[in-house]
């Protein structure tokens, strides 16, 4: 491990956040003199950022902990083009309407992660609808076009990719990279942005971006990127059977937040305390050492740890609250997530709306393993109907998948 003099590159170094960087030396030499602005950006596809987004969101708060500046990039304008890096097939294209939607809707999670300001480490959002709508094509061409040989463009994975496996690469998303390289020059040009960070699939892009700030004003750029993360198993990060673990409370309840980090599988434990919560380094090795019951304790800490971050402290111990009471105590604890429904539905659909299930096939295969029941009953029958009888005294039921997702029906 390269033995860094900088907060920000320790921090990013000790905690695993770090796979790629250009010129570390200089990268560190930089952040020892003085604050740096650096950047991610971040497409407007869905009203929440997922889970999946965390990385890039906790490598701009321990840049502003160490001193340095953010830049939160909203894609107002790429995200009309779509990114094509890992993906087989082109992102649907959404309308202006649903564009400005999304970016309101994903404002929010900044906040809670950064502190926002004038002040010269304070973080700065911005669009870069700004800049590339008023773009003249054939300017942007004879300016910038000349900088970009195909030659390179068809060596970066994400084309790669999609080449070699006979999908569509549209004209479109191929002038994705181009604009995400004008984006770096453009941040540098306005903010003395120095620094472009994201995930190893931007790598391509960022070093696009390097260049074409070197080749223009002679910029002395720099670019570093985490691992794309996925689980010891295999799966992809922030995502689960239910759908996208959201970061907005009003499309994942932060219950159900607080329920994907007690799922962690037990070998992601160590990590995702590093890359996820600000306990102490020293901390994290006690945690991580635990085995069997006891880690579990170590996955509630993590579960609460990170929720606090995302939804706030409150939120956090009530999501604990509610479980602890749930599974340690048995009660039909309030903060469950609470759905209603009418007398007559049949427990497939009840599955599906509840979120416990993404397809009535999925919800079929749960029951036949012997995963579903209500109030504490196993339900073996696909075509079991909710009746009069399943709604407790207190006027509700409880449907749980396994032992550790339940959710409160209440009549309709």
């Amino acid at each position: 491990m390269t033995a860094f003099k900088s907060e920000f590159l320790k921090v990013l170094s000790e905690r695993g956040y770090l796979h790629q960087c250009t010129d570390e030396a200089a990268l560190d030499a930089a952040a020892l003199k003085g604050p740096i602005c650096a950047y991610i950006g971040f497409d407007c596809t869905a009203p929440s950022l997922h889970a999946g987004s965390l990385l890039g969101i906790m490598m701009l708060r321990k840049l502003q902990q160490s001193g340095h500046k953010p830049i939160v990039l909203m894609g107002g304008g790429t995200t009309k083009v779509g990114d094509p890096s890992g993906k087989d097939e082109s992102r649907k294209l959404l309308s202006e309407d649903d564009i400005a939607a999304n970016m309101a809707g994903i404002r929010d999670v900044f906040s809670r992660f950064l502190k926002f300001g004038d002040g010269p480490t304070d973080a700065m959002m911005v669009n870069n609808a700004d800049w590339l709508e008023d773009l003249n094509y054939i300017d942007f061409l004879r300016h910038y076009g000349r900088h970009f040989t195909i030659n390179r463009m068809l060596s970066f994975d994400s084309v790669k990719q999609r080449l070699t496996r006979e999908q569509p690469l549209t004209f479109l998303e191929f002038n994705y990279m181009i604009l995400q390289a004008y984006d770096f020059l453009e941040l540098y040009r306005r903010y003395k942005c120095t620094l472009q960070m994201g995930g190893s699939d931007q790598w391509g892009n960022i070093v696009n971006g390097m260049e074409l700030g070197r080749r223009v004003e002679g910029a002395e750029l720099y670019g570093l990127t985490t691992a794309l993360l996925t689980t010891s198993s295999g799966a992809k990060m922030g995502k689960t059977a239910a759908g996208a673990v959201w970061l907005n409370a009003d499309m994942l309840k932060p219950y159900d937040y607080w329920q994907y980090w007690r799922n962690t599988e037990d070998a992601d434990v160590g990590r995702f305390l590093r890359l996820f919560t600000e306990l102490p380094m020293e901390e994290i090795a006690r945690l991580e050492k635990l085995q069997g019951a006891e880690l579990n304790d170590a996955k509630k800490i993590l579960a609460t740890q990170a929720t606090a971050l995302a939804h706030g402290t409150a939120a956090a111990e009530e999501a604990e609250k509610t479980a602890r009471e749930t599974f340690e105590q048995g009660a039909m604890a309030e903060g469950l997530p609470t759905l209603v429904a009418k007398e007559g539905i049949g427990i497939l659909t009840l599955l599906v709306e509840a979120g416990l299930a993404a397809s009535n096939g999925e919800a079929r295969r749960a029951i036949a393993n012997n995963a579903i029941s209500i109030n504490g009953v196993r339900i073996s029958d696909p075509r079991y109907s909710i009746s009069a009888a399943d709604f407790s005294e207190n006027g509700a039921l409880k449907l749980s998948l396994g032992k550790k997702r339940h959710v409160i029906v209440r009549p309709g």
